[in-house]
């Protein structure tokens, strides 16, 4: 019964999510508000134990999120053949572009506070 409860707990946070982030127009995805909610909604005690429940059991099946994944990988290994090499080279440029763009801006604010 906790298990039920705290996955309908997920749901209502983030179909609340949804809701605020539609009513407000907020420039926010809808999941992160959800998640921002239930980050509130866990400073409950009574409230942990269903979420929980509910995190072990979705962690217990992670790796069942990956088969689709897989199949897309090994349906079209003719294209990843193809553009293997050139798409290695833009997911690790864009890596480290990420990672260059964080440092300045974390070095920016650290000067300013």
């Amino acid at each position: 019964m906790e298990l039920l409860q705290g996955f309908a707990l997920l749901l209502l946070c983030q179909s609340a999510g949804e809701v605020l982030v539609r009513l407000t127009a907020a420039p926010l995805p809808a999941p992160v508000l959800g998640a921002g909610l239930l980050l509130v909604l866990l400073r409950w005690t009574a409230l942990r134990a269903p979420v929980a429940a509910a995190a072990d059991g979705l962690l217990g099946h992670l790796s069942l999120l990956f088969v689709p994944v897989g199949v897309g990988v090994i349906t079209h290994l003719a294209l990843l053949s193809e553009f293997g090499g050139r798409m290695l080279v833009a997911i690790v440029l864009s890596t480290w572009a990420g990672l260059v763009v964080t440092a300045l801006v974390l070095r920016a604010l650290l000067k300013e506070g």
